[in-house]
Parts: C-alpha cells; sequence; structure tokens
C-alpha cells in the first residue's frame, strides 16, 4: 500500500524541455503516482521548445509557464488559452519571482539559468541543481545568500549529488562539523568520446565525433563539453562552492564504465563511494525526496555483468580544461563567470562550425587570462563580465587567422 503523503510540495521547473527538465518530471510523475509523493507542478520555464512545453503543461495542468523566444509566444498562447505564459529572456526569472512555491528544478543550460535560479534561492525555496553555471559563475553570491534566506541547494549533477550522499549532509553549511575529516573528494569522468584519442585527433574532431558521448545522453552543450573535459573543469568549481573545500582537497579521475559517480576519502584513508548505472533519474529523485529514498523509476545496478571498474588519471596534455578550474578555485571574483562565458561562446561557434574543436579550450583560457577578474560584488559584475567574456572570444574568432570548421 502507498501511504498517504503529508503534504504537498509545489515545484517549479526551469529548463522543463532539456534532458534534465524531462527526466525531473518524469520522476515527479513516477512519485506522485507510485511512491506516495504529493509533488504539484506549478510552473515551466524553456528555452524554444514550445511543443515540449504545451504537453508538459497540460499533463501536469500547470497554470504558469515561461518561454524565453518570443516568437513561439503564440503558439503557447493559443494551446495554453487559460494558462499565464510570462515570454522573453526575463521570463523564468518572473515566473519564479510570481508563482508561490516550495521547490524550483533548477535546470536551464548555461549562464541564462543564473538569475532565475538566483531569485529561487532568495525566496528560500529548496532547489535541485543542475545548472553548473549558478555556482561556477556566483559561488560568492550563492553561499551568503543560503544562509540569509534559509534556501537548500541539493546537486543534481551524478558526480556532486554522489559526494553529498556520501557525506550523507546538508550543502547549507551545517556540515562544518564533517570538514576536517575530508582528504579528498575525487570526480569521475567518463573520458567522453576521445578518451584514448591522441591530442591531433581530439584538435581536429569533428562536430559529429564531438557528440557521440559513449556512456550519457544529454544535450548539445553538456556534450561539447564532455568532450573537451571543460565539464569536470565548471565541476570542480562547483564542488568547492558546493562542500567548502579548497581546490588542493578536489581531485579528477577518468572512470569510464561511469557507475563510480564519486567518492570521498577521509583522513583514516578510508573511501566511501556512491554506484549506479548512468541514469539521471537516480540523483533527480534523491533531490527531489532528500533525506527519504523510496522506490526509483530508475535503471538498478545489474551486478552480474559488471566485469570491471577501472580508473586512470587525467592526462592534461591531452585535456587542458581542468587546469583552468583550479586557476578559478584561485582566483575568485568574476573569473568563473569569465571562464564559463567564454566556453558557452566558444562551443556555439563549434556547434555552428565557425571554430575547430581544439580552439574551444584555447578561447577560454585566452579569455580567462586577457579579461581581468573583478569583485564579485553583486549580479551586475557577473553580468559584466559575462559580456566581456563573450565580447572576447567573438573578437578572437573574427581574427584572420582563427581557422574555420570545414562542414
Amino acid at each position: 500500500m502507498i501511504p498517504a503523503p503529508t503534504t504537498t510540495r509545489k515545484l517549479i521547473v526551469l529548463g522543463s524541455t532539456g534532458s534534465i527538465g524531462t527526466n525531473t518530471l518524469n520522476v515527479v510523475d513516477h512519485l506522485n503516482r507510485s511512491a506516495g509523493e504529493s509533488i504539484q507542478v506549478v510552473g515551466l520555464a524553456a528555452g524554444s521548445n514550445s511543443k515540449t512545453l504545451i504537453e508538459q503543461a497540460r499533463w501536469f495542468k500547470v497554470q504558469h509557464v515561461a518561454i524565453a523566444d518570443a516568437a513561439q509566444a503564440s503558439v503557447v498562447l493559443a494551446a495554453l488559452p487559460d494558462v499565464t505564459v510570462f515570454v522573453g529572456p526575463d521570463a523564468a526569472l518572473e515566473l519564479v519571482k510570481e508563482v508561490e512555491a516550495t521547490d524550483c528544478a533548477a535546470a536551464i543550460v548555461g549562464a541564462s539559468g543564473l538569475a532565475s535560479t538566483l531569485q529561487a534561492i532568495k525566496q528560500g525555496l529548496t532547489i535541485s541543481l543542475s545548472n553548473k553555471e549558478t555556482l561556477v559563475a556566483a559561488g560568492e553570491l550563492v553561499r551568503p545568500m543560503l544562509k540569509a534566506s534559509g534556501a537548500k541547494i541539493i546537486p543534481v549533477d551524478s558526480e556532486h549529488s554522489a559526494i553529498f550522499q556520501c557525506l550523507n549532509t546538508h550543502t547549507d553549511h551545517t556540515h562544518t562539523h564533517q570538514r576536517a575529516p575530508i582528504k579528498r573528494i575525487v570526480l569521475t569522468a567518463s573520458g567522453g568520446p576521445f578518451r584514448t584519442a591522441d591530442k591531433d585527433t581530439i584538435e581536429n574532431a569533428t562536430v559529429d565525433q564531438a557528440l557521440r558521448h559513449p556512456t550519457w545522453n544529454m544535450g548539445p552543450k553538456i556534450t561539447i563539453d564532455s568532450a573537451t573535459m571543460m565539464n569536470k573543469t565548471l565541476e570542480l568549481i562547483e564542488a568547492h562552492w558546493l562542500f567548502d573545500l579548497p581546490g588542493e582537497k578536489i581531485d579528477l579521475l577518468i572512470h569510464p564504465e561511469s557507475v563510480v559517480h564519486s567518492f570521498v576519502e577521509f583522513t583514516d584513508n578510508s573511501t566511501l563511494a556512491q554506484l549506479g548505472p548512468p541514469d539521471m533519474r537516480t540523483p533527480i529523485q534523491y533531490a527531489l525526496t532528500y533525506p527519504d529514498r523510496v522506490g526509483s523509476c530508475s535503471d538498478a545496478m545489474d551486478w552480474s555483468k559488471l566485469q570491471a571498474l577501472t580508473f586512470q588519471p587525467v592526462d592534461f596534455e591531452r585535456f587542458k580544461a581542468p587546469r583552468l578550474g583550479y586557476q578559478v578555485i584561485q582566483a575568485g571574483g568574476t573569473s568563473g563567470a569569465v571562464l564559463n562565458a567564454a566556453n558557452e561562446a566558444a562551443v556555439k561557434a563549434f556547434l555552428e562550425r565557425r571554430i575547430p574543436f581544439g580552439r574551444i579550450v584555447d578561447l577560454a583560457e585566452q579569455a580567462l587570462t586577457q579579461v581581468p577578474a573583478q569583485p564579485l560584488d553583486g549580479l551586475d559584475a557577473v553580468i559584466e563580465a559575462d559580456r566581456l567574456a563573450r565580447e572576447f572570444v567573438e573578437n578572437r574568432i573574427c581574427e584572420p587567422s582563427m581557422t574555420a570548421v570545414k562542414p
């Protein structure tokens, strides 16, 4: 028998039509139908995928939606005449401001999700966080905001969820007593599609090659970040802010099976790891039900088929990006915003076949070096750093020496 829910939680899903957003809604549907939970979806925000947004709003009977692409607004308004529709680049922010909620799934990819996620923190919501950029670009702002508002962040990235589960504690400053025993945390990485490729192959990879991730099914931007290992760069910075650890206590290991999602080494040399198949529904559900564990709709491990768990160090000659994460942790200020924006701009240019694959990390590194970091005293500083970094990358791309990718 499914137990009756004690309270109804009201959830806003930012980035509802993306990979994490759709998986979040699948998990919510499962929890409500099969696990005795009561989660009411009260708001959905999308970028431009009006078709999926409309389907989601109808299925969950949502009364408030947001769409960033103004060109799609008429489609949404016509299909959902009785629903309040927020439109434009600030639509997700307005949705969070106007709709009463207890929880927020922050799943918008990139810096465009920053303002709405910060607003959710300001309003004291419990946030299932998969938007790396919130902490990468604005970690110095987030920590005091959490303390002031009482908001909680439960990480959804499989690596950070693994660390969070190993520590078995909140990330809202209640884990202070556990800092001393931690020797280091280790984030695992699949190695992406170029794990065994030589440097020349990586430098000249095509868009199609870079999008063939061997383990995870993700959106194009995240998949390219995995191919350059920039995703691990961002995760290093995110882990620094989530767990209040210095860079020297955060390491990386290549783990192609993607079964050990990350682990914690303690000062007595014991290690705790979190294992599971590569299924994002597991960390999503953990974030939505924390601190409880209930029956899941995600895949279970078939231990009879697991032949080996292999690990190897990161080759920083072939994959230069992770070193930039340590530089950002050391530099602080707006350096994270600069790195994130430069990478986003470079990835976009690569997907448009305007630059070769090997230039993505080079451009991000140049921006980090040449766009000076400023004190991070508010959101305006993040926005300005973001603008300067994107401008820097675009100017470099337009230089005559830049070689574009052949179709």
